[in-house]
């Protein structure tokens, strides 16, 4: 009798989260799917929860969602703040270093993957089955957070061992070589639905059940370049080309 093998998902509803479930459960043969979703009083969550109830129900996956708002509170990224977000410009993503303290949320990424980590030990204490810990981190090349590397993941993964009772949990990042173009060619070949999937920073709305992008920010404007340069059809709607 083979084992079956359990993932815990971060997910925010992206692409590279969404991306990330897909290989999960098609090529990396997980069987057991759990998704976190954090809700840190972030601007776009109606859109970003409904792409990760939707694909949690495509992927039977169950639907964990955990209350931070005091993250939010502390925060001083656009993300979280109502005010006006500055359009991005080609010059922008050339030399992006300047724009992201603009985006960046006190140690989110750390507290993400603590909570994965909580939930990850709870499940192995209760009923001794062992769950992976997935995200969707992905190489942003020059100009990245550091809190996405593949040295933080190393961190963490040393952290894991000293933070919990047992050890041996992992936490894990298949897309951590790609970049957003390799990103969508792989979700291409998954048939990940991209229209369930929400990158921008900002709330617009829907559109007959599809999210809308405001297609001007940091993230949209990755987004939009990810599909040109992979060649495939951005099925994006935007407020602003």
């Amino acid at each position: 009798m083979k084992d079956i093998k359990n993932a815990i998902i971060l997910v925010s509803g992206g692409l590279d989260s969404v991306v990330t479930a897909y290989n999960v459960k098609n090529n990396l043969g997980y069987e057991t799917l759990k998704f976190l979703y954090m809700d840190y009083a972030q601007r776009a969550i109606k859109e970003e929860e409904y792409c990760s109830r939707k694909i949690a129900k495509l992927l039977k996956a169950d639907f964990i969602k955990i209350k931070i708002p005091w993250l939010g509170k502390i925060s001083t990224a656009f993300i979280n703040k109502n005010d006006k977000i500055p359009k991005t410009t080609e010059k922008d993503l050339e030399d992006g270093r300047k724009e992201i303290i603009n985006w960046w949320v006190p140690t989110r990424n750390s507290i993400f993957i603590i909570n994965a980590l909580a939930h990850s030990e709870y499940y192995f204490i209760k009923d001794k089955k062992r769950y992976d810990i997935f995200m969707g981190l992905i190489n942003e090349g020059q100009v990245f957070m550091k809190d996405t590397t593949e040295k933080f993941i190393k961190k963490v993964n040393e952290l894991s061992e000293e933070a919990t009772y047992h050890g041996g949990y992992k936490i894990i990042t298949p897309l951590i070589k790609m970049d957003k173009t390799e990103v969508i060619k792989l979700g291409k070949k998954l048939n990940v639905p991209f229209r369930y999937t929400y990158s921008c920073y900002i709330k617009n709305g829907f559109k007959k059940g599809i999210p809308l992008h405001c297609g001007e920010c940091l993230n949209c404007m990755l987004r939009k370049k990810g599909f040109y340069w992979a060649g495939i059809k951005d099925p994006s709607l935007y407020t602003k080309k």
